[in-house]
């Protein structure tokens, strides 16, 4: 979990703060999960058209990885901005 998440939680007991940490830990869990599985849907359903092989094919597995590499380009960038806006927001406080 993060530290500044941690110091907002200073002024709970103990116990309200073992509960919201589970309570992060376990929202920043479904959110990986949420994001790997938007992740496999976008790219599948980008990248594979047909079923008669087990394996990829070349051109598939090109597809999937550039896929992939972009997705997880455009999360961190987007995240990033995210962390900007939210430092930016802190500090006007």
């Amino acid at each position: 979990m993060d530290k500044n998440m941690l110091a907002d939680l200073e002024g709970l007991p103990e116990e309200d703060k073992l509960k919201m940490a589970t309570m992060i830990d376990q929202l920043q869990i479904r959110d990986s999960l949420r994001m790997y599985n938007s992740l496999v849907e976008r790219c599948f359903a980008d990248c594979i058209d047909n079923f008669q092989r087990k394996s990829l094919t070349k051109q598939e597995e090109t597809c999937v990885r550039r896929c992939a590499e972009k997705f997880l380009k455009h999360s961190m960038r987007v995240g990033m901005r995210f962390a900007e806006l939210n430092q930016g927001a802190a500090t006007s406080d």
